[in-house]
């Protein structure tokens, strides 16, 4: 199928239409490569848009003005090295292992470095980002930023565990080990705190950073254990046994969608959820509710509630017909740059419904309950709640229309994809045209991890299976 085939089916119309004529199979063939390379060359200390950065060091942006991006923040460099290390542990590209490596000694020395939010063991792991020659940042930001050390640990867990697989357990005992328990030691004191959210706007508590809190300290119980750290093991486990049950005051039952912060007086429709559906994504869970499995309830009810806060904003969505896939943003009220679609936040709305579909095909069943019926009512009006199996018509037309919807959310961001396939961080809200950061390393990460859930692939589990929020 022809892109412009394709948007006509989904109701998308207008400008879209003129700016290509590539099938999403295509794009995704054509900017994986694309996005490879630019993810690569924002690493120091060889990539090519990287001087001057440490080894292992990833920048967010080359961009020095307008807006200066040219610094490494904790959470971006982990979602990276994660992605990276996903491909290491998977054998699909083991010519990661020195990039990695380096990243475990750059971060090693991040740790360490003194800043303005204190010293390693005083909340100095909640600084958001660092210069690139690894030396602290010291003008006023928003801080602390508590989702950083989360997300680092649980990069560096699925390399310890792998490593652990293979008999280098030195090297996890020695090396690894002493970092990741840093991390989860912050992680296990500090959760109850405020923080600043992902977008380092909201001084509350965050439900993205509440979700990637609670997966690294499940994680971090079972490394601890395999590694004979028992007591740890068992302090880690109580802290996310409180992180699950706060996780879920976060759920808005009377309007149907997760609530991304405690404050910042704005809706809370926000991409940090469906960003936290898709990295705390574990198929042996199913389609939990508990921990917002993409495929739950609750995360579906979300996926549209956010999708649809963004119809009416951006000139560019008012062409599109009733249910069609758009361009989304951070929120609707933002105002950042003009406020404007996000690369990353459109790619995370299909990589939330492929993972979805992933999982529905291993149960071998979809079920829809009174929560998750208008989202596939969109899809089959007036479905019943119920359970429908993959040998049923239901199931099949259901998660035909599901993928097709989730490929247009992949359309509309290969629509304002520039040739060459660099990924800006936004695109205007009227034209499309790549706005704010070139080259956001997070952009051509998010690419990355949509195409691979688009192939059925995902990044392993991670122990969310059968947990119970006990109150």
């Amino acid at each position: 199928m022809r892109l412009a085939s394709l948007f006509s089916a989904l109701g998308l119309t207008g400008s879209v239409l003129e700016l290509s004529t590539t099938d999403v199979d295509a794009y995704v063939e054509r900017e994986t490569p694309a996005a490879r390379a630019g993810l690569l060359a924002n690493i120091g200390p060889d990539g090519a848009k990287s001087h001057g950065a440490l080894a292992g060091l990833v920048i967010a942006s080359p961009s020095t003005h307008d807006p200066n991006y040219l610094y490494s923040w904790t959470r971006d460099s982990a979602l990276v090295f994660k992605l990276l290390i996903e491909g290491l542990v998977s054998g699909d590209d083991p010519s990661f292992r020195g990039l990695v490596d380096a990243y475990v000694a750059v971060e090693a020395r991040l740790q360490k470095t003194p800043n303005p939010s204190g010293p390693a063991d005083q909340g100095g792991l909640g600084e958001p980002k660092f210069n690139i020659n690894g030396t602290a940042f010291t003008s006023p930001w928003g801080r602390p930023q508590r989702d950083g050390p989360a997300l680092r640990s649980t990069a560096l867990m699925q390399y310890a565990n792998w490593l652990l697989d293979s008999g280098n357990a030195t090297y996890v005992q020695k090396t690894l080990w002493p970092i990741i328990e840093l991390d989860l030691d912050y992680v296990a004191a500090s959760w109850g705190q405020t923080t600043f959210d992902l977008w380092e706007e909201i001084n509350s508590s965050s439900f993205f950073t509440a979700a990637v809190q609670h997966r690294s300290l499940r994680e971090g119980s079972t490394i601890a254990t395999r590694l004979q750290r028992r007591s740890k093991s068992q302090a880690y486990s109580i802290q996310a046994d409180g992180l699950l049950c706060f996780m879920q005051s976060f759920w808005n039952s009377s309007a149907s969608y997760i609530k991304a912060n405690t404050g910042g007086g704005r809706s809370g429709l926000d991409a940090n959820t469906v960003l936290a559906a898709i990295h705390t994504f574990d198929p042996a869970a199913g389609c939990d509710a508990t921990t917002f499995q993409p495929c739950s309830d609750r995360a579906l009810a979300n996926l549209k509630a956010y999708v649809d806060s963004f119809r009416r904003v951006y000139p560019l969505n008012k062409r599109v017909a009733a249910g069609a896939p758009v361009a989304v943003g951070r929120y609707p009220e933002d105002v950042y740059y003009g406020g404007n679609p996000w690369y990353l936040a459109t790619l995370a709305v299909a990589e939330q419904l492929y993972d979805a579909l992933i999982t529905w095909n291993a149960l071998g069943a979809l079920s829809v309950t009174p929560t998750s019926q208008p989202f596939f009512a969109q899809f089959a009006p007036g479905i019943a709640p119920g359970d429908y199996a993959t040998d049923t018509e239901t199931y099949t037309q259901l998660t035909d229309a599901i993928r097709a919807h989730a490929d247009g959310f992949v359309a509309v961001v290969a629509a304002h994809t520039p040739p060459g396939g660099g990924l800006a961080e936004q695109f205007d809200r009227t034209g499309g045209r790549p706005v704010s950061a070139a080259d956001l390393t997070w952009s051509y990460a998010a690419a990355l991890t949509a195409f691979r859930g688009r192939r059925g692939g995902f990044g392993g589990g991670w122990g969310a299976w059968g947990l119970e929020a006990v109150c």
